[in-house]
């Protein structure tokens, strides 16, 4: 049955309020700027801080508190770009307000978290998404197109880089505020990427180069799926790669291959036919074409293209692959 939800009408601009002001923030703003008929809010336990974020971003207000922001009328959306340990309280208490939500990933500490989530969405028809930007990425799009034309012949093998040098020093090196290491704060975004190429996943399982840590920032993800093929994802904080990210990913076939750079800047099929390709630069990392799909979620009343169930299937996949 196709859940309804309440609706934002378009003729009113989106009043949106960002709880949070650091990276994520920055980041969705400057995003946000290129849309029409959105309004942006800042939300901070510094009222300067978000004072500082609105007067940047040019934004519509600015409040001295997360609360303030959820209980203000002047506002339809609350955007949590918080650390995790936050995201469900936060959340909860906007639904109640009757507020829509949008949550940064990693959303929650836990999957059944999101049972509770839409429990609470039948009774408040409050729409909550998560920011998961690689699954609108332009490479993945193309790439689900090529697997889908056989033009590699049967997949075999999958092998994703995602390694490179991050630094931290902030609530990401503390447990009880980040919830996980590397793959679960920035890993679950390749997570998504390896599970909606058009392949389905039957199970995974992990491994940590050396002694296993509870906050560990070098994972290897063995990846089977229903179809027969293997997947490998390397995810790392650790290891040095070109220009700080520039990184080559395969996928092999009974006829061919592909080879593409993992950011998604390159495509090179080698198969029934040779081709090069660009998926596209102007979006390469998805971000407007998530806020376009949750728009017009928003003013339709009906679920986003990623929805919670492949949301709460993404953090099902990384307790999995954290069970050593």
């Amino acid at each position: 049955m196709k859940k309804k939800f309440k609706t934002i009408a378009p003729d009113q601009p989106i009043r949106l309020a960002f709880l949070g002001c650091g990276f994520a923030t920055r980041i969705h703003s400057k995003t946000l700027k290129k849309f029409k008929n959105v309004q942006c809010y800042y939300a901070s336990r510094s009222l300067e801080r978000a004072e500082q974020y609105r007067t940047k971003y040019k934004g519509a207000g600015a409040f001295d508190a997360y609360e303030a922001a959820i209980a203000s009328n002047e506002i339809d959306v609350i955007f949590i770009a918080t650390p995790p340990d936050s995201h469900l309280e936060l959340c909860l208490l906007a639904m109640k307000a009757g507020k829509h939500v949008i949550i940064e990933k990693p959303p929650f500490f836990k999957s059944s978290d999101f049972d509770t989530i839409m429990k609470l969405q039948e009774k408040t028809q409050t729409q909550v998404m998560i920011a998961e930007n690689y699954f609108y990425k332009p490479a993945l799009k193309k790439l689900r197109s090529i697997i889908e034309t056989d033009v590699i012949g049967d997949i075999k093998f999958l092998y994703f880089n995602a390694t490179k040098t991050q630094k931290t020093g902030d609530w990401r090196d503390e447990s009880q505020m980040a919830g996980g290491g590397a793959l679960f704060e920035g890993g679950i975004h390749w997570i998504n990427f390896v599970s909606n190429l058009g392949l389905n996943v039957k199970s995974v399982k992990g491994f940590h180069p050396g002694a296993p840590q509870k906050m560990e920032r070098s994972i290897q993800a063995a990846i089977n799926y229903e179809e027969g093929a293997i997947g490998t994802l390397l995810y790392s904080w650790e290891i040095n790669a070109l220009i700080n990210g520039l990184r080559i990913s395969r996928i092999y076939g009974t006829k061919g291959s592909i080879t593409f750079e993992s950011n998604g800047i390159f495509i090179f099929v080698r198969g029934k036919k040779w081709k090069f390709t660009f998926p596209g630069f102007l979006d390469i990392a998805g971000y407007k074409g998530m806020f376009r799909d949750f728009f017009q979620a928003l003013r339709k009343g009906e679920e986003p293209t990623f929805n919670l169930e492949l949301a709460k299937r993404d953090l099902l996949l990384i307790e999995k692959i954290y069970k050593w």
